[in-house]
């Protein structure tokens, strides 16, 4: 067997594999546990949500320093919203409309009210069940609530979410999002001719061996440098995105009730509002689910590490903030990033694959071709971000499977990635990391169904000392 048949052969297994992953089947999974959390938290994420908005604001702008090896709540919150809102808000919502139509953003509102309970869950129990390791530092996440909050039958679960985040963080994390930021620092530098085709390569090159210092310079710094960053990067990203969009949707005002109408009427007769080319409900509600699910992460898991290093003692009140990150990153800017492509009257070609062009187009519709400097530099912003975010995941799941002694060589070697991500066409890259990010979601969704009781029991005893 040569090269492209072994090549071939792995893309037509994976290509199987990730059909399953995101299909149906695991999204009804998906979505099952979300509703079975809701139902039996008595419908949390909207009983509390006043509450939960309330206090995730409010710890935000409360000034404090996080005690040795831990972050401050806020840059927890930050660092896991690092790692969810990023290019797939941009390039995966294009996506969603132009395969599943207007309607897909219907779904994706509905998989992110459900997706609000599983991300409480996950949080709440990562920080019950997490540890502290050799260094100090407070470690915790899906492999240790199932190693500390289930029986050891059930260890193997913790141990198969390892070596999926480990797989996936190469390329989900780092190779895919180098290779964007250099993408859109290239499409703004061609535009005004400051970059010919033929300097591409070397410049690509050099992009990347910047990324790759800057990542390594902190993430060798430890949690609370990844923190301080975070804290900042991450609410300079989301104004200046929001900003941009808000502007888009002003402009456009008054399409604004008509593009709710197509989002709504979309979802149960998507053939009325994409003219017959999207006719199946059941593609609009895919797309949809699958777009909320890859966007805020509910029932992957990978969030709650970042939420265990969180220097606080409630686990219920930091579970809070799942809440508030799955609002934020699919109700906020994933709807602004609809109301850009549907306000601004881009055309949306329905039935073939889109990305984050159509979104930039719309920003370009209303703002010229300038904006491409601002919508560069957002990102950048998200991609270098999500690299930040999944580097502390993938040193988290190589800890548990083998030491702390191996976080730094692990994380020299995952900013190094950064250089032929921003060099390489990745093609099969891409879905293979995809899939790994998925088959995460299998040991996760296991283990917060178990242990459900234990988060109404945590809900319970927290309400009863906060009366």
């Amino acid at each position: 067997m040569n090269w492209n048949d072994f090549l071939y052969v792995v893309e037509t297994v994976n290509s199987a594999v990730n059909s399953f992953i995101w299909g149906m089947p695991a999204m009804i999974c998906i979505v099952g546990v979300g509703l079975f959390l809701t139902l039996r938290t008595g419908f949390l994420q909207l009983r509390k949500f006043p509450y939960a908005i309330k206090t995730s604001l409010g710890r935000i702008f409360r000034r404090g320093e996080a005690a040795d090896g831990s972050m401050t709540p806020f840059q927890a919150v930050c660092t896991a919203l690092a790692a969810t809102v990023g290019t797939g808000n941009i390039a995966g919502v294009a996506g969603a409309i132009a395969i599943g139509g207007p309607g897909a953003v219907f779904w994706m509102w509905i998989s992110a009210l459900l997706g609000m309970c599983t991300k409480f869950a996950e949080v709440t129990l990562a920080v019950h069940f997490r540890e502290t390791n050799a260094r100090g530092e407070l470690v915790g996440g899906p492999m240790y609530y199932i190693k500390n909050g289930l029986s050891k039958n059930w260890q193997w679960l913790a141990t198969m979410f390892s070596v999926f985040g480990v797989l996936a963080v190469f390329g989900t994390g780092n190779a895919t999002q180098a290779n964007t930021i250099v993408t859109a620092i290239n499409s703004a530098l061609l535009s005004f001719n400051l970059l010919n085709e033929k300097s591409v390569n070397t410049c690509n090159l050099i992009l990347g061996t910047i990324i790759a210092i800057l990542v390594a310079l902190v993430l060798l710094g430890g949690i609370r440098r990844i923190g301080a960053v975070t804290e900042k990067l991450v609410p300079f990203m989301a104004l200046l995105y929001i900003m941009l969009a808000l502007g888009v949707i002003i402009v456009h005002w008054q399409s604004v009730p008509q593009v709710f109408g197509w989002i709504v009427q979309g979802a149960f007769n998507p053939a009325a509002v994409t003219g017959g080319v999207v006719g199946s409900c059941f593609l609009s509600l895919q797309k949809g689910v699958a777009r909320g699910i890859f966007s805020n992460e509910a029932g992957l898991g990978t969030g709650s590490i970042a939420h265990a290093c969180a220097d606080t003692h409630e686990p219920v009140q930091q579970g809070f903030f799942g809440i508030f990150e799955v609002f934020m990153d699919t109700i906020i800017i994933c709807t602004l990033t609809a109301l850009v492509i549907l306000c601004s009257g881009v055309p949306v070609i329905y039935g073939q694959a889109a990305g984050a062009e159509l979104t930039i187009s719309g920003f370009e519709a209303v703002y010229g071709s300038w904006v491409s400097v601002f919508t560069a530099i957002a990102m950048c912003c998200f991609a270098f971000s999500t690299i930040l975010g999944w580097g502390l995941y993938g040193a988290r799941c190589m800890e548990f499977l083998f030491s702390a002694k191996v976080i730094r060589p692990f994380m020299l070697v995952y900013a190094l990635v950064a250089i032929p991500g921003a060099t390489m066409d990745l093609g099969l890259l891409w879905s293979i990391a995809e899939t790994f990010n998925g088959l995460m979601s299998i040991p996760n969704l296991i283990a917060v169904f178990m242990l459900s009781s234990v988060v109404v029991r945590l809900l319970q005893e927290y309400f009863a000392k906060k009366n």
